[in-house]
Order: structure tokens, then sequence, then C-alpha cells
């Protein structure tokens, strides 16, 4: 199927809806290198596309499922963005945000930058969106406040949600630079990691906001492990048995965030921007888990999300210390010391 190529006011609109719904990629993707900017914007938006979807609790899952297949399909470019917009928008519920109102309404613009990239960079995308939109569905249908039935259970959540696009932006990190294409196998192995380390921490800082619209995505198996069952979870509970299982996930996610900065060190120091990118995001996460850690009875999501203050402390540090890895290591060290470390069985 043939799409028009995108205008100018296409991507001066991808730019400013990246504003609208999202704060951090607002902020992370203009340090990339401009070959990476526009691709990488794009693929965060249709990620955004999909996450709608699967979120509008408005939604049946008759509806969630075919509307997911059909945004797959338009990203391939067999099915008009036209369609799936004028079939998704005037389902939205006020559930969904008005920035992703307006994103759905304009997916059209947005395809049409999709089709515009290179082969690379348009397989790369298709097969994030198709991963991640039939694994997330799948998901939904057992979706409930009982929880993920174990860690494996967990970590493939993780890799539909988080993971495949750790997968897709080592693709187009790869196909930007040679160099860093030489480091492709170990990268592409750490970059499912990368993607459940700030998986975990969003599952870790959303427990209670979650489980108001009836989802959980804790693992029994830890929690059982402790001697507690997540159907008894309420807000500003202070069950040791939970804190244990809680205290076993931040090891976790911080094993993962350390895998994280292990990819970004392979990341030549000349890319700058991509490290930059990379290391904005694991620092953010880090502080995220630190806020957890020391108020383990928060009952809601904003009580231990950082600060506009310590983002801006994170952009910095992060800057002064991106070309040196062994100072950047030293530095993760320093920011994760009160954070607990994974016990030798966990895996």
């Amino acid at each position: 199927m043939n799409t028009s190529s995108p205008s100018i006011n296409d991507f001066h609109y991808q730019d400013d809806i990246l504003q609208g719904v999202s704060r951090t990629f607002a902020l992370t993707i203009p340090q990339l290198p401009e070959p990476l900017r526009q691709v990488i914007g794009n693929a965060y938006l249709l990620c955004r596309i999909t996450d709608t979807i699967e979120d509008d609790n408005a939604l049946t899952f008759s509806q969630t499922k075919q509307l997911s297949q059909m945004f797959i399909e338009v990203v391939q470019g067999t099915i008009p963005a036209e369609e799936f917009s004028q079939k998704f928008y005037p389902l939205l519920s006020d559930h969904t945000i008005p920035a992703e109102h307006d994103l759905i309404k304009n997916t059209p613009a947005v395809i049409r930058i999709t089709h515009s990239f290179n082969p690379i960079q348009r397989k790369a995308l298709e097969r994030c969106i198709e991963i991640m939109g039939q694994g997330m569905t799948n998901y939904q249908e057992s979706e409930s406040l009982e929880g993920l039935p174990d860690l494996a259970a967990l970590n493939q959540y993780c890799y539909y949600v988080a993971g495949v696009v750790g997968e897709m932006l080592t693709e187009l990190f790869c196909d930007y630079s040679d160099e860093i294409n030489r480091h492709r196998s170990e990268l592409m192995k750490l970059s499912v990691s990368f993607g459940q380390g700030l998986q975990m921490t969003n599952i870790l800082k959303d427990i209670w906001d979650d489980r108001k619209r009836g989802a959980c995505w804790l693992p029994r198996d830890i929690f059982l492990q402790h001697g507690f069952d997540l159907n008894h979870l309420q807000p500003r509970i202070s069950d040791e048995r939970f804190q244990a299982g809680l205290v076993e996930l931040l090891a976790i996610a911080k094993m993962h965030l350390r895998n994280a900065l292990t990819y970004t060190n392979l990341i030549p120091p000349k890319e700058k921007g991509i490290r930059r990118f990379c290391l904005w995001a694991i620092g953010m996460a880090v502080l995220t888990l630190n806020k957890i850690n020391s108020h383990r009875d928060f009952s809601e999501g904003n009580q231990v999300k950082i600060s506009r203050r310590s983002v801006h402390s994170t952009i910095l540090v992060t800057n002064a210390t991106a070309n040196y890895n062994w100072l950047l290591q030293l530095l993760f060290n320093l920011i994760s010391r009160n954070l607990p470390n994974i016990k030798s069985h966990s895996k």
C-alpha cells in the first residue's frame, strides 16, 4: 500500500506531541544525534499508541485485540492509518489523557513518517510493534489483582513491554553506526535486561495505581516464598513478609540496571548523545528505586516519584561523567549503595 510522503507539518506535529505524552522522552530524545532523533521519536509514539489501545479501560477485550492487530497492520502498511484512527478515536474514554486523544486522531501523520524510514529502520519498528501489541494483549486477558504466577511470567511481560523496545533501539543504533554494530551481539543480549530494569522500576512505582484499575504485575511466587499472598495486599501495608518480597524485586531491578550501564559503556564515548539518552534513563530509574526502598510503605506513585530537581541533577552529573566508563561505574555503585543486592538463587 502506498503512503504519501510526510510533510514538514508532520515532523512538527511529532516533535510537539512528544512534549504532551512523555516528559521523560521529550527530554532524552533530543539528545540523540540527528539521524536517530526522528526515527526514535516516531518509534516512541508508535509504542505509545499501542499502549493506549491496551490501557483504555472502556474497551472490551475483543475491541482491544482487534484494534491492536489493526494497528500492527497499519505500521506494516497493509491498512490505511485513517481507517484505524477513525475506528479508534470515537471509542476513547476520559481515562485516556487529552494528549493521547490527539495522538490517536493524528495517527496518519505519525505513520507517514514511519513509512519514510529506510528498510532496516522500518523492519525494526514493525517487529517491535507486532511483538509488543500481541504480547500485551495476551497479558491483558489474564489481568487481575492476584499478580502474575511467577518471576518467569514477569520477565516475559517485561520483554513484551520494554525488552523488545531495547532490541529495537539496538537495531537502530547498529544501523546508525558501524562501530556500534561491532558490539551488536553483546548489545542485543543486554538490551532486554536494560528494558526490564526500566520496566520493573515502573511496575514497583505503580503498584498502587495499577491496583486501582484492577491490575497487579507482581510475581506471586516471590511473595509466597516469604509467606505473603498478594490477594491480601492493601495500601500502607507494613507486613514484613510483603516487604521481604519487595526487597527481592528491588534487588533484581538493580541487577538489570547494572546491565543497562554495561550496555551503555559499550557505546563509543564519541557518541555522547546516545550515551546521555541511556544514562539519563538509568539514573532516573536508580533514584526511583532508592525512593521506593526508603518508603516501602508508600501507598501511591506520587510518593516515590523523583522531583524535577533530581531529574536536573541526574542530567548534570551524567553529562559530566558520560565519557568515562570507570567513573560511571563508580557513580552507579555510589547512588545504588543502599539498594539490596540480588540473592544467589534469584535469576
